[in-house]
């Protein structure tokens, strides 16, 4: 049993940025980083599971917005290297999340000079810089409000409101030292702000591109496939109604709660491996 414990722990990091071998989440002793411990950040990024649902549905709702979809398109290679991508955002949300401070200030610095290079024009003849304040809320609500939503369905469904406003209030942080500006901060915000941008959302071949791409991702290995795919259909039922349908994306009533039922099985598996997940190493390094 300790045997499968460990190759199943094994095979959750090969997804994340962990495999990156770049971040010490067990120093500096005593650092609480960004947030702490008592932090909605700490409480809601915590779940491996919820996370990867949330970060398949915010992928999703991000490229919706063309010039979003255009400075990856032009940018990223995430076409060739879908896992690359996968375990680099890990890497920034566990380090921001959970990393000492110093770690957290580096990567947000690092992904800000990034974005001063990332700059272009979509198809239509916009032009798009990924440091454009209100691009990098887009960005950051379609994330935040997508990680929210998967804990609610799969953690927490009773969490109160005032502490998802809470957390709203405190990720806000990093979307602003990454640049963003007017980022909303609580729940009636972030449902306000979505309504606003819906007349700037499309879904067109670029963006079916990206669909098709995330169904045939490829896996480290053949026992973490299933997996990818099950993570895929989670994140569209993640998605708000009004986004999956622009998508054109449409699940079976009958498939919905068979799609809900396999995520929490996987999840009761994956909490009882996960020893050293980046929570985990965070609440230790605080230990005396």
């Amino acid at each position: 049993m300790e045997s499968l414990r460990r190759h199943i722990e094994q095979q959750v990091h090969s997804l994340t940025g962990a495999s990156l071998g770049v971040l010490d989440l067990d120093q500096p002793r005593g650092d609480v980083g960004l947030f702490g411990p008592q932090s909605m950040v700490w409480e809601v990024h915590a779940d491996f599971t919820a996370m990867m649902v949330g970060g398949v549905s915010a992928l999703l709702l991000q490229m919706l917005h063309p010039l979003a979809l255009a400075g990856v398109w032009d940018h990223s290679n995430f076409r060739q290297d879908m896992l690359g991508r996968l375990r680099r955002t890990s890497l920034f949300i566990a380090g921001t999340s959970y990393g000492g401070l110093q770690d957290a200030e580096q990567l947000i610095d690092k992904v800000r000079r990034i974005h001063l290079q990332v700059v272009g024009h979509a198809p239509d003849g916009r032009a798009y810089a990924a440091s454009d304040p209100e691009l990098l809320t887009w960005v950051h609500v379609s994330e935040v409000s997508q990680f929210l939503a998967g804990y609610l369905r799969y953690v927490d469904p009773q969490l109160p409101a005032q502490e998802q406003d809470r957390y709203y209030r405190e990720v806000a942080l990093i979307a602003e030292r990454l640049g963003a500006q007017e980022v909303p901060r609580s729940r009636q915000a972030i449902a306000d702000y979505l309504q606003r941008m819906r007349p700037q959302l499309l879904c067109d071949a670029r963006t079916r591109e990206v669909v098709r791409l995330l169904y045939a991702a490829p896996a480290p290995n053949v026992l973490t496939k299933p997996f990818g795919k099950l993570m895929m259909q989670a994140g569209i039922d993640l998605l708000p109604d009004w986004a999956s349908d622009l998508l054109g994306e449409h699940q079976a009533a009958w498939q919905r709660p068979l799609i809900r039922a396999s995520v929490q099985r996987t999840a009761s598996v994956l909490r009882w491996a996960m020893r050293s997940s980046a929570a985990q190493r965070a609440r230790k390094r605080l230990e005396r």
